[in-house]
């Protein structure tokens, strides 16, 4: 008897869709065709897969009328930014297209006489990709555009809070007609999730999500000595220092704390500002929160959707009231906003200053649109407070010095340092992090060595 999953959509508390769990001899039928599929599709030359995955591609974005408004129905994205999602989607597909035949060419080192020495990069076999809800194209995408282009069967289990982009991906890859068995889409429940990890039968793992399921994706493949990449959230800072564009600055940090309603792995969760600018960054701050519309995501008015639902906006509600209640100031009257009722997973965005390490709101990720902002003394501690976090994924800058950021960014404990931008991955560059934000890489060229694995060959001149 398989589970039967029920959907909740933020906007309105209500079931969105229904689906049934993969059982057993699903799951078993859809490894052994990928296992199957992937022999012959290995096989295949780059501009083969490429022709292959750019159709896919463009088979997602000709869906996109359909999927806007299923996103905001299944994770409440407003509607108004939900081609921005397909947007970098297609960007970061295309990247990984364009690069795959470089970034997997041979090395070949100095040559020796009478020798022929090759390094080669092999596909790993089937590559299981458990994606979240709160970017579900862009991080899905991360790797299972790069598995196939190097080679791999992909095996896509999507959060059941947005089972419907599982599906889109498996129409788009029908669509561009992938070899049959090459690429599924299972919904699956946690034990059934482990399960198959623990099965040896697939060869790489790319996770995305919180820390804990991570802990128990690294249990589940314990001793089976295979791949487990993972990105696991963080608790980003950012310093704006003296010498700043304060403007700039406050534009771009508003956006990064709040955009996706703060449900984000990058975005920005406690902010410090040198002494000097601190009073006149937190009165900009103030009043460009001031301009969000928090409703529901189906209205183009809407600038801020609801959290993915009530209980995760009741947590970030908790943490705020804790921090209140450990001398934190809120800045923000969540009565400007009368869409946040309590209990509901609509709520209003809030700044905190007053707040110190000591807060939850300050060491914790919230991923919710709140933000504590401290004043700082210069860079030095601006640095000391940035690496005091468990966590590590990205850090941002806000200077006109570049030999300065280059400088902290050497000491910061991170995977990405940003100078004057922040919340944005660059396809060419590797999405890492250190600490709890986990370890292994996608995108960039390095993100292909995570779904390969190297053979060398050492052949000697007939003699």
């Amino acid at each position: 008897m398989t589970t039967k999953v029920q959907l909740i959509s933020p906007v309105n508390g209500r079931v969105y869709v229904e689906r049934q769990c993969a059982d057993a001899a699903q799951i078993d039928q859809a490894v052994a065709d990928a296992s199957a599929a992937q022999i012959l599709w290995r096989r295949r030359t780059f501009d083969e897969r490429a022709a292959l995955c750019n159709a896919a591609v463009q088979a997602m974005l000709s869906m996109q009328e359909q999927i806007v408004p299923e996103l905001a129905w299944q994770m409440g994205r407003p509607v108004r930014y939900g081609a921005g999602e397909l947007r970098g989607f297609a960007e970061r597909a295309h990247y990984m297209i364009g690069i795959a035949a470089q970034a997997l060419a041979p090395i070949e080192p100095e040559p020796i006489a009478g020798f022929r020495r090759t390094i080669k990069r092999e596909p790993l076999g089937t590559v299981l990709v458990v994606a979240p809800w709160n970017y579900p194209y862009l991080t899905a995408v991360n790797s299972v555009i790069p598995a196939l282009m190097a080679g791999n069967a992909v095996i896509l289990k999507h959060a059941t809070q947005t089972l419907l982009v599982g599906e889109r991906f498996a129409q788009a890859m029908q669509q561009a007609n992938l070899p049959p068995g090459l690429f599924h889409n299972l919904l699956l429940d946690h034990s059934q999730t482990a399960a198959l990890i623990a099965s040896g039968r697939v060869q790489q793992v790319n996770f995305t999500g919180s820390v804990d399921a991570g802990r128990a994706m690294e249990n589940a493949a314990c001793g089976r000595f295979i791949g487990v990449g993972l990105e696991l959230g963080g608790k980003d800072p950012a310093y704006v220092r003296a010498d700043a564009n304060l403007e700039h600055a406050v534009e771009n940090l508003v956006d990064g704390s709040y955009f996706n309603s703060g449900q984000s792995c990058c975005a920005i969760e406690r902010i410090y500002v040198d002494r000097k600018l601190f009073p006149a960054f937190v009165e900009r701050f103030i009043a460009l929160t001031g301009e969000y519309v928090l409703g529901n995501p189906l209205n183009e008015a809407t600038t801020l959707g609801p959290l993915v639902s009530a209980g995760a906006a009741d947590a970030v509600r908790g943490q705020i009231a804790a921090a209140l209640a450990q001398g934190a100031t809120a800045l923000i009257d969540a009565r400007a906003f009368p869409a946040d009722l309590p209990g509901s997973a609509y709520l209003a965005p809030q700044v905190l200053v007053d707040v110190s390490h000591r807060m939850a709101v300050m060491r914790d990720e919230s991923f919710g649109p709140v933000v504590g902002i401290m004043p700082v003394d210069d860079d030095e501690h601006a640095l000391t407070l940035m690496n005091d976090s468990p966590f590590g994924l990205s850090a941002s800058l806000w200077t006109r010095d570049q030999t300065a950021a280059e400088h902290l960014g050497n000491e910061i404990a991170t995977g990405t340092v940003f100078m004057n931008r922040c919340d944005y991955l660059d396809p060419a560059l590797a999405w890492t992090g250190v600490k709890h934000s986990g370890r292994g890489i996608t995108l960039s060229r390095l993100g292909y060595e995570h779904l390969t694995r190297a053979k060398s060959f050492h052949l000697r001149h007939e003699v």
